[in-house]
């Protein structure tokens, strides 16, 4: 109950006509290009403004204007919108699924065929992911792997004019060799129904609570890891001495 509690609480003309081809072709390019970066930064103040109307957009580092790899800035947003959707769900999962284990909830059933059980008597959620077996946590990586591929490579990029967010359904996809009953995203269709301010509006609060869960799980673990680092979580989340990181440092 206190995990759930401290949980809770943890809870972006004339001339013209004259003028030679290439200049034209050149100004009408640019144009396009500063419509573009306008609608994308457009978006990124009003989703701002929804999102936090007391602090509004909130830039220091103008990442909102510059530009990565090479790319425009319509498309360096897009990488940016993207990224924060995705981490914020990855975190709330992981923020949810550590108050699951802290409370020691898990499947009634054997994690392996041999009868292995899952590893809730292990500990900490850090020290359940130790105790698993490293074919276990392999699985588990290259099954996160895949979507990551697999939202990269189906439908229309994000970078590319595609929408920051949406994962690809697998009905939809010729990179799927054989049929997959239910999609990642909305696998039963609750959200077939819904206007298009109401899938705006879902997604204003999905980026408040991701940004939280992305807040709240790494308190969890810097609480773990250091002691005293967050004072409302102090006696709550015990000690951890192991690598958060494993397999991969």
């Amino acid at each position: 109950m206190k995990i759930i509690l401290s949980g809770l609480a943890l809870l972006a003309s004339s001339v013209a006509a004259f003028a030679p081809q290439s200049i034209i072709s050149a100004n009408a390019n640019n144009k396009n290009a500063n419509v573009v970066l306008e609608a994308a930064k457009d978006d990124l103040i009003a989703i701002a403004e929804k999102s936090n109307p007391v602090l509004k957009y909130y830039d220091p580092l103008q990442l909102g204007s510059t530009t990565i790899w090479g790319e425009t800035n319509s498309a360096t947003i897009g990488f940016l919108r993207q990224s924060e959707i995705k981490h914020g769900r990855i975190a709330m999962a992981a923020f949810v699924g550590y108050i699951v284990q802290a409370n020691g909830i898990h499947f009634p059933w054997p994690m392996s065929f041999d009868g292995t059980p899952f590893p809730a008597d292990a500990g900490s959620p850090p020290e359940q992911w130790d105790a698993l077996s490293d074919a276990a946590k392999w699985q588990i990586i290259l099954f996160i792997g895949f979507l990551e591929w697999f939202s990269e490579a189906a439908g229309k990029h994000y970078m590319r004019g595609g929408k920051p967010g949406a994962f690809p359904n697998f009905s939809d996809s010729d990179l799927i060799p054989h049929p997959v009953p239910l999609n990642l995203y909305d696998p039963f269709g609750f959200s077939k129904g819904k206007t298009e301010a109401q899938k705006a509006d879902g997604l204003i609060k999905e980026l408040n609570n991701g940004r939280l869960a992305m807040i709240g799980i790494m308190g969890f673990l810097a609480e773990q890891k250091v002691e005293g680092s967050v004072p409302l979580l102090k006696g709550v989340v015990p000690h951890y001495d192991g690598e958060v990181m494993a397999p991969f440092m």
